[in-house]
């Protein structure tokens, strides 16, 4: 959302869900004692490719597509080469507790997943970056029109560059959860770009920029699950559930040019 709502693609994000899962492993190797070491040191490499992906955007003007792209590659590269190749590692039973843990006796509901507590964390505090401070309305002027940001006084390289941390950090902590629920996997985060992009396109967040809300990518989202869960359920292999993301990522493509002409 911050980085399409900016005018830019972060094609990083799947990339850096599977170094999450690789380092962590390999940082905690079974030991409870690492592991908030390791999420804090994945969370800091997270904030590390977020600002060099901003900074090579905004800085460097390189266009954000083939910067992410390199970004997605190097990544990619590094995490296999961290682990030799090969699965290695194991996660401890609090890493785990995150991504599939219950917390228990709730009033009412009886039992709520630890995942959803985080998200949950995580929902309010964009909710209170991108509704609640300026910065939501300085990265939906700059995907409207940069220049224009630009002399109304707007900091465009160092909000472009927030937008871009944000993007990786989030990818590190959905690679947290992704990694206690499932484990140690080397395809967990492939495709994840591309399912990040569909879920905001169905939330309505454009493309070209300046227009979204959290609200409605956390709403994309949702229904983009539900929708691969029905096909499923009716048993479609998953090239089905590929083409209907790229017919979505089309149409809303289709639709941002047409608004744009028509705003011209």
């Amino acid at each position: 959302l911050f980085v399409l709502a900016s005018g830019g693609f972060d094609l990083s994000q799947g990339a850096v869900v599977t170094l999450t899962i690789i380092g962590s492993a390999l940082i905690i190797y079974n030991n409870e004692e690492n592991t908030y070491v390791a999420i804090a040191i994945m969370l800091g490499l997270g904030i590390v490719i977020g600002l060099v992906n901003g900074f090579v955007v905004a800085y460097l003007k390189v266009p954000s597509l083939i910067a992410t792209l390199g970004m997605l590659l190097l990544v990619r590269g590094g995490g296999l080469y961290w682990s030799g190749g090969a699965p290695k590692g194991y996660f401890s039973e609090a890493y785990r507790f995150i991504g599939r843990g219950f917390i228990e006796n709730i009033p009412l509901i009886g039992r709520f997943p630890m995942s959803g507590v985080v998200l949950l964390v995580v929902a309010i505090i964009l909710i209170i970056l991108f509704h609640k401070t300026n910065l939501g309305k300085q990265i939906l002027a700059i995907g409207d029109n940069a220049q224009a940001a630009k002399l109304s006084g707007v900091k465009v390289r160092m909000i472009r560059m927030i937008a871009f941390m944000i993007s990786a950090v989030t990818a590190t902590i959905g690679g947290i959860l992704v990694g206690g629920y499932g484990g140690v996997s080397y395809t967990a985060g492939g495709d994840m770009e591309m399912q990040a992009v569909s879920a905001a396109v169905i939330g309505g967040v454009l493309l070209l920029g300046g227009k979204g809300s959290v609200y409605d990518a956390a709403f994309g989202a949702l229904t983009l699950e539900a929708m691969v869960s029905l096909l499923n359920l009716l048993g479609l292999p998953k090239p089905y559930r590929d083409a209907v993301q790229g017919l979505i990522i089309i149409g809303a493509v289709a639709y941002a040019g047409l608004r744009m002409r028509k705003r011209d």
